[in-house]
Formats: structure tokens, C-alpha cells, sequence
């Protein structure tokens, strides 16, 4: 049997309770055996008393699998983290809350809203390596919504009703790789070279259009393209870009300025992805197993844009 369920039949027959689910995630979390998080022995017993706890030999520290990661203290069944992970990972379009909710028949909103915004903060993997080679760099800017109506957006640079958000496709040969998205404050020259610095390997070509803004970036060769359409320099900067649009209303009728990374993050995690989908749902346990414990607190706080 492969590694990871490439189907939803599949992933029940493998995970049909917490006991095989437990197992699974042991087997990400300590690869090379159990360490334990407080002295590092590596050797420890597995409690009777507790679910899939272990004590260590030498400090007694007690650590169950989902101590320290993003299902910290978690009431949910890991049967249920299963089934979400895979739906919000393997699926084209992920899965809203609202969706959730209604699939895995959850308690409430409010349950499977947590349960996808702790997922999403386990997309982004803290060792991956910035984009490399030709690099296609652009901006664009998407319509919000507010609690109610969407706010009407103003023609030319204006940021009223607008989210503003720069992207870079990595491109090998004629075909698009990884990808990166995240939401800029404005359209000042600080904002995109930051941006290409925290995404872009250095000396890595960032492929840009005329704007003078990226001209200058640190550490990188930017190769601006002169006065022609940008959807001909720049073909797929642009599909991401009409593909995230698209995406955005149809699944979540919109995105918000409050969180609207951790949104950036999730389509990201499925395009860097969408060659081996089954893969997906192994990495997000993988990344979600090393995350540490995020509040609710933490979840609701408005993200740091830039």
C-alpha cells in the first residue's frame, strides 16, 4: 500500500480509528525513534493508562503524539484531523469552513473554522527553499469583503476596496514551478523588493514588467521588461493571479484584509502540490506535526501584512 491514501476510500480503509492514526503520526514525528522534547533521550515507554503517551526513561517527562503540534489540546478526534487535512489539501479548491462543517458533521462554525485556520498555519513549511532561476514577479490587487457588502473599488492605484498582493512563479523552460503570494501595504519600492528578498533565492532573475519599483532589489538581477502588455512577459504570474481570483470568490466568496496570508499560504500549499495531490495531505501532517500549538487567540489577531 502506498504511503499516502489516494482516495477517500482508501484513506478510510488506512485510518479507520485514532489508534492507526496515532501510529501514522509517530512515524512522522519521530522518524529515527522517540526523542524526548525535554532531555532528548530516546528512550521512554508508552503509557496504559494514557492514549498514546509516552513517558521518558530518564526525566519522566509525559508527551502524547499530539503534544507540542498544531492538534496541541485538541477535543477532536485525530480521526477527524485526518479527514480534514486530506479534504483541505487533496481537494482542487480545498474545503471553507462552512464545507467542513457540513461534511465531518461538526459540533459547530466555530469548531471547523479553528480546525481549518490551524491546517492553514501548518501549509507553510519553515524549511522550504526560496524560488531559484528566471522568477516571474508581479502585483495585482484583489477586491475584499467587509461584513457585509463587498467595498466598491476605485480605478488606477487607488487601494480602496482593494487588497494588494504581489506574486512570483518560478518558470523551467515553458512550464510554471513553485510559487510564492503574499499581501504587500502599498505600491512604494520598499514593499516589492522586501518582497523579493524574503522569496527569491539570491542571484536568482526576477523577470518583472516596466515599473521602476523593483529596479535595484538586493542580491537579485532583475530583468525589467519594457512598455509591452504584461500578460505576454508575464504569462504565468498572470494565470496564478486569474486562477487565485477565481479561486477566492468561489470558494470563500471573497477574501478579507484580517487574514488574508494564511488564504495566500493554503493556495500555495495546493499549487506547489498539484503534481502529487496524495503527497499533500502526508506533508501537511508532516509540517503540522513540527508546528507548535497555536491559541485561539492567536488565530483571531490580525496578520502582519508585508
Amino acid at each position: 500500500m502506498s504511503d499516502t491514501p489516494s482516495s477517500l476510500i482508501e484513506l478510510q480503509r488506512r485510518f479507520p480509528d485514532d489508534a492507526a492514526c496515532a501510529r501514522y503520526l509517530i512515524a512522522l514525528r519521530w522518524p529515527d525513534g522517540f526523542r524526548c522534547p525535554r532531555c532528548a533521550h530516546d528512550h521512554a515507554w508508552m503509557l496504559e493508562t494514557k492514549a498514546w503517551t509516552y513517558e521518558c526513561a530518564r526525566c519522566a517527562k509525559q508527551t502524547s503524539v499530539t503534544a507540542g503540534t498544531i492538534m496541541h489540546g485538541s477535543k477532536l478526534a485525530l480521526t477527524v484531523w485526518f479527514w480534514a487535512a486530506y479534504l483541505m489539501a487533496g481537494h482542487s479548491n480545498g474545503m471553507s469552513a462552512n464545507q467542513l462543517w457540513k461534511l465531518l458533521g461538526l459540533g459547530s462554525y466555530k469548531t471547523a473554522w479553528l480546525l481549518c485556520a490551524k491546517l492553514r498555519r501548518a501549509m507553510v513549511d519553515p524549511e522550504r527553499d526560496p524560488l531559484v532561476g528566471v522568477v516571474e514577479v508581479d502585483e495585482t490587487t484583489i477586491a475584499y469583503r467587509t461584513a457585509g457588502d463587498p467595498v466598491p473599488a476605485r480605478p488606477g492605484r487607488s487601494l480602496d476596496g482593494r487588497l494588494p498582493i504581489a506574486a512570483a512563479v518560478e518558470v523551467s523552460g515553458d512550464v510554471p514551478g513553485r510559487i510564492r503570494l503574499a499581501p504587500i501595504t502599498d505600491y512604494s519600492a520598499t514593499s516589492p523588493r522586501g518582497f523579493l528578498s524574503c522569496n527569491l533565492a539570491a542571484g536568482a532573475t526576477a523577470r518583472t514588467d516596466g515599473w521602476s519599483g523593483y529596479i535595484g532589489a538586493p542580491g537579485h538581477d532583475p530583468h525589467v521588461i519594457g512598455p509591452m502588455a504584461a500578460h505576454v512577459v508575464l504569462p504565468w504570474v498572470h494565470r496564478v493571479f486569474a486562477n487565485l481570483k477565481r479561486w477566492a470568490l468561489g470558494v470563500y466568496h471573497g477574501l478579507r484584509p484580517k487574514h488574508l496570508q494564511s488564504y495566500l499560504d493554503e493556495f500555495v500549499f495546493r499549487f506547489n502540490r498539484r503534481r502529487n495531490r496524495p503527497a499533500a495531505f502526508r506533508s501537511l501532517l508532516r509540517i503540522g506535526a513540527a508546528t507548535k500549538p497555536i491559541t485561539y487567540k492567536m488565530l483571531i489577531a490580525p496578520e502582519t501584512t508585508g
